[in-house]
C-alpha cells in the first residue's frame, strides 16, 4: 500500500507558532480529521496512531498545542496566559490557516476533548463531526472519579500519595512510582509504555508549564486553574453529530463523560473494553475502524 503524503509547516499566531502535520490530502473528498491532545500540556505523539486513519483516504491533521512539543514553549507566562479562550483561538487559527474552516471533523483526547466540547459549543459552521476521547465534562466529575480509582490502590500506593500530597513533595521517587502504578491501571495499561506515549510523558517533564499551571503534578492530583472547568449545562447547543469513546477502565470514569451522552442532541458512545485512557494505542484496531466507521457516514 502507498503510504499517504505528510507535510508539517508553522501556523503564526500572533508572535507564536503552531507546529502542524498534515498526513493525506487536504483535496480528499473526505472530511478531514484535526486531532487535539490531551494535557493541558501534553504533544501529538501520544495521539499519533490517529494518522493511520489517513490510509481510509482521509487528510489527518495533528498540531502540537502552543507551549508544547514543536510549537513555541512560553516557560514565564502564567495562569493569566494558559486560558481555555487561548486554545480555542489557536484552533480557530489552525482551521483558517489550513483553509479548513467551510468543512472538517474535530476529534479531541482527554483535554483535547474538552478542548473540543467548547469549539464545537460555538456551533462552527464547518464543523460536521466531532469526536470526544476520553474526556471529562466536568473537572468536578474527573476529580471525583480519580477519587474513587484512587481508594482501590494497594494501601502502600494510597500512604505515598497522601503523605507526599500533604507534604507537598510530589516530586519525590516514592511519589512518582506511587502515582506510576495509578498510570498503569487508568491512563495506558500497555507495558512497557509505547514509545509515543513515553516521548510525551518526557516531554511534560521537560517543560511542564502548560500542564501544571492548567492541571497540577500529575493526573488524579488536580490543583490548576482547570479545577473548576465544566461544559455541563451547555451541551445542548452542540449542532455537530457527535462520537463519545471511553476505555472501561479509564480514569475518564462512566460518569465523567455522562453529560456529553445526556445533553447533546446527536451523539453515540462506545466503551472499549480493555482500555484505559487510551484505546487508540491499548485496542487500536478497535478504536480507530470505530472513528473512520464514524467519520464516513457524515462524509
Amino acid at each position: 500500500m502507498t503510504q499517504p503524503e505528510t507535510r508539517e509547516g508553522y501556523a503564526p499566531h500572533g508572535d507564536y507558532r503552531t507546529w502542524y502535520r498534515v498526513t493525506g490530502s487536504l483535496a480528499s473528498p473526505k472530511l478531514p480529521l484535526i486531532v487535539a491532545h490531551g494535557g493541558p500540556g501534553c504533544t501529538h505523539d501520544y495521539v499519533d496512531r490517529f494518522k493511520h486513519i489517513s490510509e481510509a483516504g482521509r487528510a489527518v491533521v495533528h498540531y502540537d498545542q502552543i507551549g508544547n512539543g514543536r510549537s513555541t514553549h512560553l516557560r514565564d507566562k502564567g495562569a493569566d496566559f494558559w486560558t481555555v479562550p487561548f486554545f480555542l483561538g489557536e484552533l480557530d487559527n489552525l482551521i483558517a490557516h489550513l483553509g479548513l474552516g467551510a468543512r472538517y471533523a474535530l476529534l479531541g483526547q482527554s483535554w483535547g476533548g474538552m478542548l473540543a466540547s467548547e469549539h464545537a459549543i460555538r456551533r462552527p459552521a464547518g464543523l460536521k463531526a466531532l469526536v470526544i476521547a476520553n474526556s471529562p465534562a466536568s473537572m468536578a466529575l474527573w476529580v471525583a472519579g480519580a477519587a474513587e480509582l484512587r481508594a482501590a490502590l494497594p494501601a502502600d500506593v494510597r500512604a505515598a500519595l497522601d503523605r507526599h500530597e500533604a507534604a507537598g513533595t510530589t516530586d519525590h521517587p516514592d511519589y512518582l512510582a506511587a502515582t506510576r502504578v495509578f498510570y498503569d491501571r487508568h491512563v495506558c495499561r500497555v507495558s512497557p509504555w509505547p514509545a509515543e506515549v513515553a516521548r510525551t510523558f518526557a516531554a511534560i517533564d521537560d517543560d511542564p508549564t502548560v500542564y501544571r499551571t492548567m492541571n497540577g503534578p500529575n493526573e488524579f492530583h488536580v490543583i490548576g486553574t482547570l479545577k473548576t472547568w465544566s461544559v455541563v449545562g451547555r451541551l445542548s447547543t452542540i449542532a455537530a453529530p457527535t462520537l463519545v469513546f471511553r476505555g472501561a477502565h479509564d480514569e475518564a470514569t462512566a460518569a465523567c463523560v455522562q453529560p456529553f451522552l445526556d445533553e447533546i442532541p446527536d451523539v453515540e458512545g462506545i466503551v472499549f473494553p480493555n482500555s484505559s485512557h487510551m484505546p487508540h494505542v491499548e485496542e487500536e484496531a478497535a478504536c480507530l475502524g470505530a472513528v473512520e466507521a464514524f467519520l464516513a457516514r457524515h462524509d
